[in-house]
């Protein structure tokens, strides 16, 4: 069972053949695991990580397609991806208002309250006056917490467009904000 080649290993847990899919799950769980716990940085959640992984190869066994890459490969992409879905997911945990505050430190109401206004304002105001393709890019990416290539399926643009979108922005932004001593 062990000589068997990848293929082969994939081919018995689309079969449902349990030696098989533990022969399979044995030879790629240090790897699985591995990545996963790289990414996450937890060992409960690599675990699931690596759950979800052999769950979803045993789903899709049938659509590996080895002229597009080794079993290994195919398998480590499926776990990064399940991994980083993961690490979205925590990243919509709301977070208490009090906990934020409390690292922020004394504040004084006055003049705070006003420079924060200003601040904003001149943020809302340089947003403005970026075309409205960087200002929908910037948007989506910073405040949405899209990725390049979400924002390019929202917006029907290539990858690279919208990489030169977000940086034109951002560039222009940094010029806009940069501390000047002739204040």
């Amino acid at each position: 069972m062990w000589s068997l080649s990848d293929e082969t290993l994939l081919a018995g847990l689309g079969s449902d053949d349990p030696e098989v899919a533990t022969a399979f799950v044995r030879r790629f769980q240090g790897r699985v695991f591995g990545l996963a716990l790289t990414i996450l940085g937890e060992r409960m959640a690599a675990e699931e990580a690596a759950q979800e992984t052999f769950l979803r190869a045993w789903q899709h066994a049938e659509a590996y397609d080895p002229r597009r890459g080794a079993v290994s490969t195919w398998l480590l992409t499926i776990a990064r991806n399940v991994s980083i879905d993961m690490v979205r997911m925590r990243r919509s945990e709301p977070v208490d208002p009090e906990a934020l505050l409390a690292l922020q430190g004394p504040v004084d109401p006055g003049e705070d309250l006003l420079v924060a206004a200003d601040e904003t304002e001149r943020l809302r105001e340089a947003l403005r006056s970026l075309p409205r393709d960087q200002q929908r890019a910037l948007v989506l990416a910073s405040f949405y917490g899209r990725t390049a290539r979400e924002i390019g399926d929202i917006e029907g643009a290539p990858l690279g467009t919208i990489k030169t979108r977000i940086r034109t922005a951002l560039l222009k932004l940094k010029a806009t904000f940069e501390v000047n001593d002739e204040r």
